[in-house]
């Protein structure tokens, strides 16, 4: 199986210590995100865990664990989110200098084919203009095109929660951003994918994407793989089927367009509720749930190398 950590939090970021006792003990509880009073006993070992896909803001607190996380035999990679925007809109981070040096690092560490960059998402206003988004990602192009393979685009999608500080993109605005991206990825050899967008940017070189994707992991893992699309993401996501190990309302980034964090109460109660020697991400088991033995097995096809 492949796990994903995660789509609801940044764990990479916030709960790396969580994760490696985790890996330690060799399961996880995840709480239904429906009903809490479920939840999934998810095993987590290298006979049955395929690949990890990391999702993360903010790397740096891991990068002194990797060497640990590598002995217990996981293959990984990378999907760094860094975009150009400032305190308003992500609070949380750090200094974006500092987040490019440390995209370097991790991709010194574990090479450029397993980082992909992901600019996204991409919104519009007064202050983050069409214009805006082209000169910023040809700074971040030049800064980070030796140290990745892939761009990975994304244009706003709008939330609840985030309604009254966005608006949807028009058509007109994602083809100018997707001509001028595409002439500036093309002149630093860098593919340009989409996540989860319907609309058809071919035109331009821009391919759809996905970010669990089937190619990547055969090639990490130099085998094949039995897996189909993941049927509980949106139409137009093209990911294949993974288990998700994260928890919503946990991640502390702040950033204003996410749609994984409802309140900052939520996030402040469920950070305090944290105990890393917990097999929950936030809080501990009560005793009185309904724990269901999630099938966790190898969707590798077979054991032969496919890149000899």
């Amino acid at each position: 199986m492949i796990v994903s950590a995660s789509r609801r939090t940044d764990i990479p970021a916030l709960y790396s210590d969580w994760l490696m006792n985790r890996l330690d003990e060799g399961f996880v509880l995840i709480p239904n995100p429906r009903n809490p009073n479920r939840l999934s006993r998810v095993a987590l070992s290298p006979e049955t865990v395929d690949c990890f896909v990391f999702w993360t803001k903010n790397p740096a607190p891991m990068l002194d664990r990797l060497d640990r996380f590598d002995a217990f035999g996981f293959p990984y990679y990378f999907q760094f989110t860094l975009t150009p925007y400032g305190r308003d809109i992500e609070p949380g981070l750090p200094d974006q200098n500092e987040l490019i040096r440390t995209f370097s690092e991790l991709s010194d560490r574990i090479g450029p084919e397993r980082v992909i960059w992901r600019y996204d998402p991409v919104f519009i206003d007064e202050t983050h203009t069409v214009s805006w988004h082209i000169e910023q990602f040809e700074r971040m192009c030049e800064a980070l095109h030796a140290k990745t393979r892939r761009c990975i685009i994304s244009f706003i999608d709008i939330y609840q929660n985030s309604r009254k500080r966005f608006r949807s993109m028009t058509d007109s605005e994602i083809h100018q951003i997707a001509a001028a991206f595409s002439e500036t990825a093309g002149r630093y050899g860098l593919p340009l994918y989409t996540c989860a967008e319907k609309i058809d940017l071919s035109e331009y070189g821009i391919a759809h994407g996905a970010c669990i994707e089937r190619e990547m992991i055969e090639k990490i893992i130099d085998c094949p793989v039995d897996v189909k699309k993941d049927p509980n993401q949106r139409d137009a996501c093209r990911c294949i089927e993974s288990v998700d190990i994260g928890t919503y309302d946990t991640c502390a980034h702040g950033c204003v367009y996410c749609y994984a964090t409802g309140s900052p109460k939520n996030v402040m109660n469920r950070a305090c509720a944290h105990d890393p020697n917990s097999p929950m991400l936030t809080g501990h088991p009560r005793g009185d749930e309904i724990v269901t033995d999630r099938l966790m097995k190898s969707v590798r096809r077979e054991q032969i190398s496919m890149f000899e």
